[in-house]
């Protein structure tokens, strides 16, 4: 897949202040990307500078080959901005919001018409389109957010923290909204947020953003290894004897390996992959194993390790 998004070594200043900071990422056409970070971690200040908003310090970005530095109209004809606070005329319905953003961007008024109704059909607003937006709901407002940001048919779609403050059904909602859009129109999705399950649950892949650098990118299990430790593996063994005798035991076996117990069960760090010798170990020494399993873990336990000065993963106790 080529390139949609790319961002080669972009750096923002404000004065002494370094928003984003050598800054290099690269979206694949159809990804749903997830730019995932605490508040003040530099997110709104990348989405600015790849709408045209704001120019970089240093640095090159580019939206499908047009750089939105010299060339902003052109980058917003391909582009779709959701802000996490949508503006709707509050005075119009939810179809004239979008027939109004539909003949702004060139359409007659019979393809505004038809192209209006498709949205609010696929956003699932139909039953409210003739409502005044002003009376819509929060999560309301971001669907007509979302269907005016499609619209123009655009390739790329970038959302800035776009489930603020919808309640957690909206949220779920909207998410799947999201993915089921995204496949029905090929689209490029740069999603960025700090709530880190909903990034979970959709995104492809997601970008680690902190003090306006990327910490570390890519699927959930590439994301542990490269932010834990990119040659450990961890185990959490179960038995009916005495945790402590089972770490005892491994240790003396190998030197190299790190356990903790934790609620009544040893967690094992090793630095290679298990291949079955643990659990022999532990049955040659007459001890009755319940359980084995290969520990992993989600961006929660990640996050707060990096972001809030958590305890390690390896400690079990996250």
């Amino acid at each position: 897949m080529s390139n949609v998004i790319q961002l080669s070594n972009v750096v923002k200043k404000y004065k002494e202040v370094t928003a984003v900071n050598h800054l290099s990422l690269k979206i694949k056409k159809g990804e749903i990307y997830g730019l995932l970070g605490p508040n003040g971690a530099g997110k709104s200040t990348t989405i600015f500078m790849l709408l045209g908003l704001t120019e970089p310090t240093n640095g090159e970005m580019f939206v499908e080959g047009v750089s939105p530095t010299v060339k902003p109209i052109e980058v917003k004809k391909r582009v779709g901005f959701l802000p996490d606070h949508v503006g709707v005329y509050e005075d119009l319905s939810g179809k004239e919001n979008l027939t109004l953003t539909a003949r702004l961007n060139g359409f007659s008024k019979l393809e505004s018409d038809y192209k209006a109704d498709e949205l609010l059909e696929q956003v699932g607003l139909s039953h409210a389109k003739e409502k005044k937006a002003g009376k819509y709901s929060r999560g309301m407002k971001q669907r007509l957010g979302l269907a005016d940001t499609l619209i123009k048919d655009p390739s790329v779609v970038i959302m800035d923290e776009p489930t603020l403050g919808i309640d957690p059904k909206g949220i779920q909602e909207f998410l799947e909204m999201i993915q089921r859009l995204r496949d029905e129109r090929n689209i490029t999705v740069l999603l960025s947020s700090h709530h880190l399950h909903q990034v979970q649950q959709i995104c492809d892949r997601v970008g680690i953003f902190v003090h306006g650098e990327l910490l570390a990118e890519g699927d959930i299990d590439s994301l542990q290894q490269q932010l834990l430790d990119k040659n450990s593996y961890q185990y959490e063994i179960e038995t009916k004897e005495s945790a402590d005798r089972v770490a005892k035991l491994l240790t003396s076996q190998d030197n190299k390996i790190q356990t903790t117990i934790y609620d009544g069960k040893v967690h094992v760090t090793t630095k290679k992959r298990d291949e079955g010798e643990l659990s022999k170990t532990i049955i040659d020494n007459g001890f009755h194993l319940l359980s084995f399993r290969k520990m992993s873990y989600g961006l929660d336990d990640i996050y707060q390790q990096y972001f809030q000065g958590g305890d390690t993963l390896g400690s079990g106790k996250i």
